[in-house]
């Protein structure tokens, strides 16, 4: 029996819509398979460190008189004060980079006899770590000088060109990281692929060989280090 137009249409119109029917599946298949595999990855974190020397050198020096007459403590100080820096100065050091960063003046009567106790503190700030070491190794020439220094008086080394290192060990952690993903993919029987996200850790600074940082056992050889978290798509 022959067709009429109208059911060749309707006939048309189902062809097409099991078409789309079919195709539609296979994109939605495809779709969810390359999701599936997207959301496939591994996270890992990745470790860079550096030995660097410092590269600025600061002495906080504090030193006391005591007696029972201000202008005689004052004097007293003074020469201290004189002392020092001419210790500083016979190693070398510039005379702007000692400078005083503030004083106190202690009174207080015991049995009605008045008590005083001058203290006077300086800054050491230089860039010349080497002489900072000397200055440190030598410091009992101020004790032969008269100087006593204070608890709390120490050389501390800060190294402060952190931002020149960092691109090149945020670089070295994810490198260490990428061979940690492989391992892991290794032993799944997958690839590591891009990086999905990273986040880079903190970069801490810290005594090379593990000394106290109490200003007196302080070094001026460094460790830093950071440690990334990375995010690599598994293939």
């Amino acid at each position: 029996m022959a067709l009429d137009m109208r059911d060749k249409i309707l006939l048309g119109s189902a062809a097409l819509l099991a078409l789309g029917v079919v195709g539609g599946g296979y994109l939605l298949g495809d779709g969810l398979r390359r999701a599936k595999a997207a959301d496939r990855s591994v996270t890992v974190r990745g470790l860079a460190e550096k030995d660097v020397t410092a590269d600025l050198a600061t002495w906080s020096i504090s030193y006391s008189a005591t007696g029972f007459d201000l202008p005689t403590v004052r004097a007293e100080i003074d020469n201290n004060t004189k002392e020092l820096r001419s210790y500083f100065t016979g190693l070398g050091f510039k005379p702007d980079e000692l400078t005083p960063t503030g004083a106190g003046v202690n009174q207080y009567l015991n049995n009605g006899v008045n008590n005083i106790t001058v203290t006077q503190r300086m800054l050491l700030r230089t860039t010349d770590i080497a002489r900072a070491q000397r200055a440190v190794a030598q410091q009992f020439d101020l004790v032969r000088r008269g100087v006593t220094l204070q608890e709390g008086s120490g050389m501390r080394y800060s190294f402060t060109k952190l931002n020149d290192v960092k691109p090149q060990m945020v670089a070295a952690a994810t490198k260490d990281a990428r061979a940690a993903a492989e391992q892991f993919a290794k032993d799944a029987g997958s690839g590591v692929g891009g990086i999905k996200s990273a986040t880079q850790g903190y970069f801490s600074i810290a005594a090379r060989d593990g000394e106290g940082g109490d200003g007196s056992s302080d070094t001026p050889y460094k460790k830093v280090r950071v440690v990334t978290t990375v995010d690599f798509y598994l293939q």
